[in-house]
């Protein structure tokens, strides 16, 4: 695990994760310390003890958040640690929990348009409902910080290999960034719901974002809004 300040008030966890065992994609959790005091945290990688104890050093969790519908193997384990924190994710997400009595504070995408979980005035949020991971995109403006899951990818991960023996390269094939054009055929091929996907790419691109912090490859520190528009850009057309 990799675990640093990226920007004040914003912490990322990363480490090794292989799509299949065999695709070197990285994984990340992210949190954020919020004007109040707590902290939001999207919830993606083990509760390892440093992890824990860097959560405990910024202050009460108060937000466990899913960020799609795959990204859920270690809400319940946040859960268990921070029972006061509020966990909401997608309504995918939560369907897939093994433990069925695991309280869920909200559901994205299910409950009603404009439903305030309490955090907006620190982190605004877009669901993506025509994203077949069902994502949700996260902008932190005091940061100018877009955080999401599977919506972008910035690949090769090689912070999140940096400790470990492999380069964090996909074999043959390298990489895959937002400009790529096996990015934008991913992002297209991904949209169930086309004129969806339009909707909620403008809603992202209508943040002033400079930094991305994607689950999955490196962080995108400088000309990030480029970066979203380049992989969506089959969508602006």
């Amino acid at each position: 695990m990799v675990i640093r300040e990226v920007t004040k008030g914003v912490w990322t966890f990363s480490k090794p994760f292989s799509r299949f065992g065999l695709v070197p994609i990285g994984g990340r959790s992210t949190a954020v310390k919020l004007s109040d005091g707590g902290v939001w945290v999207l919830a993606s990688t083990p509760l390892t003890e440093e992890t824990k104890k860097t959560l405990d050093n910024l202050g009460p969790v108060k937000y466990i958040i899913g960020p799609d519908s795959v990204h859920h193997l270690f809400l319940g384990d946040f859960k268990k640690a921070y029972p006061d924190a509020k966990l909401i994710a997608p309504e995918a997400a939560i369907e897939r929990f093994e433990d069925k009595t695991l309280k869920v504070d909200g559901k994205f995408g299910a409950d009603p348009p404009g439903t305030l979980y309490g955090f907006e005035h620190d982190i605004l949020h877009c669901y993506f409902s025509g994203f077949a991971n069902k994502d949700v995109a996260f902008f932190h403006p005091a940061s100018r910080t877009l955080i999401q899951a599977d919506l972008l990818f910035n690949l090769p991960c090689t912070e999140q290999y940096s400790k470990s023996k492999s380069s964090g390269h996909i074999p043959i094939f390298g990489g895959m960034g937002p400009s790529s054009w096996a990015h934008s055929k991913l992002a297209w091929s991904m949209g169930t719901d086309k004129e969806a996907m339009r909707r909620d790419v403008k809603t992202v691109l209508g943040w002033e974002f400079e930094r991305i912090i994607p689950c999955h490859g490196d962080v995108i520190e400088t000309g990030g809004k480029q970066a979203f528009r380049d992989a969506y850009k089959a969508y602006l057309g």
